[in-house]
């Protein structure tokens, strides 16, 4: 991935740029384990606010600059409305009316945008290996997360889907979750315009707290028994999910998002469901289908080309480049043999003296 992050100086750089999927997929976890006894708003702005407070100190212990100017608080606004308040509270309700399965492929479909609007903003390149990962990825988050019967009755299976599973889905909070990953493809968008007028560690810091105070306003409005059903470990799973899935997590990607390629790191978002599937058959023992394990499969050889796509480009490049210098010296060794002058010594003789 083309970051701002020397290997040598930082070895640890990988695991940085796969650690907020890691925690973003471990929170959906402890979200979801979390919702039959609080709120979606009110977990919403839990997840934003003291996050947001959290990264503000660690952005002063760094010594890190305040924003300065209307452009700059009028952008960290903006990026708070979109990639706090909506993406956030999109993401709680559809939590609650779908499983996290289709929700997951819902939200992780955002790299495509990403793409999309980065092609268009700032002429990143995709090429032929990106779209063939974007491809890939798609298809993988949707063997993960779609039903079995569904994959099996688009290849002709004979498995038929009835009306009410239809129903069901239209019914459902998938398109929630589908306006939650768009709220956060245009923020992963914003953040570059947004670091051009101050500090990303601080905007993401401020973002957090102003986008989460309206979820807070609407939830004490429309909301009733936020907390007073939670137990220790629902505290502990939400403070796991504000500490690790909010504050460390968004502050690396938005950190990456400022002075990296967004398509190469949106694409990671496609660990996410990976990571909330693996988990959630650990702590919560939901078994993985076959064709699952083939959308795990998918899913990271789609990160691989996405991640390596300009070196793939390049080494085609460099091959064609060698044919081309391996015949170029034998062509200019035929016309230097060809047009090579020959030096004639010639002895000027005396005049011939006449009688």
């Amino acid at each position: 991935m083309q970051l701002k992050i020397s290997a040598s100086r930082l070895p640890i750089a990988s695991l940085l740029l796969i650690a907020p999927f890691f925690l973003w997929g471990t929170a959906m976890v402890a979200m979801k384990g979390v919702i039959p006894h609080t709120t979606p708003l009110f977990m919403a702005g839990v997840r934003l606010l003291p996050a947001g407070v959290l990264i503000l100190i660690a952005a002063a212990i760094m010594g890190r600059p305040q924003p300065k100017g209307w452009d700059a608080w009028l952008w960290i606004a903006l990026f708070a409305v979109v990639d706090g308040t909506l993406f956030q509270g999109f993401l709680a309700e559809g939590l609650v009316r779908t499983s996290a399965g289709l929700g997951s492929v819902m939200i992780d479909s955002q790299p495509l945008a990403v793409a999309l609007m980065s092609l268009w903003l700032f002429q990143e390149t995709i090429g032929f290996w990106g779209w063939l990962g974007l491809a890939l990825g798609v298809s993988g988050i949707s063997l993960i997360g779609l039903p079995d019967e569904w994959i099996f009755h688009l290849f002709g299976s004979g498995v038929e889907i009835s009306i009410g599973n239809w129903q069901e889905l239209f019914a459902s909070g998938e398109w929630l979750m589908l306006l939650a990953a768009l709220s956060m493809a245009v923020g992963t968008v914003l953040i570059r315009f947004v670091c051009r007028h101050a500090d990303p560690v601080v905007a993401t810091g401020w973002h957090m707290i102003i986008g989460g105070l309206p979820l807070w306003g609407m939830s004490s409005v429309v909301e009733s028994q936020q907390w007073q059903n939670l137990v220790p470990s629902d505290w502990v799973a939400l403070g796991y999910a504000t500490i690790f899935g909010s504050a460390i997590a968004y502050g690396l990607f938005f950190y990456f998002a400022s002075s990296g390629n967004l398509t190469s790191l949106s694409s990671l978002t496609f660990l996410t469901p990976v990571f909330a599937l693996l988990f959630g058959n650990l702590f919560l023992s939901e078994v993985l289908s076959p064709l699952q394990w083939m959308g795990v499969f998918l899913t990271l050889i789609s990160i691989y080309l996405i991640n390596q796509r300009d070196n793939l480009a390049a080494n085609k490049t460099v091959t064609v480049s060698d044919t081309t210098t391996q015949q170029q010296p034998i062509l200019e060794a035929a016309t230097v043999k060809k047009a090579n002058p020959i030096t004639v010594a010639i002895r000027e003789s005396e005049p011939e003296i006449q009688p």
